[in-house]
């Protein structure tokens, strides 16, 4: 148990260095979620040039099998399978699939999502929107890493990485359906990984803030913002894997929580001031629905959007 006290300094420090070393992935089966694009299909490509075998999981069975194909052009290993994370039975059936064809997985990217902007005031007749994304956001990673644990406990072995939001942290207006059920990830993970802690299995929240993918584009608001291309979000989940740290954020986040806590009164005006400045969009007003797959995109997705990364 004592090992995984410094296993993420020992991990930095080694790359600090540049030891000579196969990555922690080598051998290894990784499982990723909303894999058919964005920063699933990102993650994926890394994962498997690290010399891991990627389960590739999503709605969308074609691009499933185009980022298949492409990883196995590129030399890499992968397998395709399609799911409906939002749908119980689903995850159980893939669960009993993935387990009798690769027994225990060893790395999980809980990555698949559902975003939705828009202003409790436009919410009122809504409660379908804060269901589906608990379904998708909670419900779904939650269901599918109870599947999975078992047999990473019993291997002595196992890596959770969860995409989550630094809106856990900031509780940035309009997102209150999303933010919550982000924030309901974050916390299950903290408690599982306390629980699974001396069966060396593990688990890192990713808070990331803008990630520039297909799904922002429809916002039209984010032009004149800094953001990460998908790739280089993927790099940072496959530096998570390989490091395995608790959580992985950004400063503006954390003196956003700090301000939260030492001046909560201050932060809510602020934060008032914010939601009052920034309009809800046309989708959000006109209760329209967009569906994607494979994308990222925290804080600036249009109306209800639906993020399968």
């Amino acid at each position: 148990m004592a090992g995984l006290l410094f296993q993420t300094p020992r991990a930095r420090l080694r790359r600090l260095l540049g030891a000579d070393s196969p990555s922690p992935l080598a051998g290894r089966t990784t499982l990723i979620t909303g894999a058919s694009s964005g920063i699933g299909e990102a993650t994926a490509r890394q994962v498997a040039a690290r010399g891991s075998t990627v389960l590739l999981v999503a709605r969308r069975a074609p691009e499933l099998e185009r980022v298949r194909t492409e990883i196995e052009a590129a030399g890499g290993r992968a397998a395709v399978y399609p799911c409906d994370l939002a749908d119980g039975g689903a995850v159980d059936a893939l669960v009993k699939q993935v387990l009798q064809d690769h027994g225990a997985v060893d790395y999980l990217v809980n990555n698949a999502g559902r975003s939705i902007r828009r202003s409790l005031h436009l919410s009122y007749d809504r409660f379908h929107d804060f269901e589906r994304t608990m379904a998708i956001n909670y419900f779904g990673p939650v269901r599918l890493t109870m599947g999975l644990l078992p047999a990473m406990r019993e291997q002595g072995f196992g890596h959770v990485v969860n995409i989550v939001t630094w809106g856990v942290q900031m509780k940035a207006p309009k997102f209150s359906a999303y933010i919550a059920s982000k924030t309901a990830l974050d916390t299950w993970s903290r408690i599982a990984g306390r629980e699974a802690y001396g069966d060396n299995v593990t688990f890192t929240n990713m808070r990331f803030g803008l990630v520039r993918t297909d799904m922002v584009v429809p916002t039209g608001s984010i032009e004149d913002r800094k953001g990460l291309s998908a790739e280089q979000a993927g790099a940072r989940v496959v530096r998570a894997l390989e490091d395995r740290p608790i959580t992985v954020g950004n400063l503006a986040a954390h003196l956003g929580e700090a301000l939260n806590l030492l001046a909560p009164r201050l932060s809510d005006a602020l934060m008032h001031r914010y939601d009052r400045a920034v309009p809800d969009s046309a989708a959000a007003r006109g209760g329209s629905e967009e569906r994607h797959e494979g994308d990222h995109a925290e804080h600036d997705d249009q109306g209800a959007e639906e993020r399968r990364r």
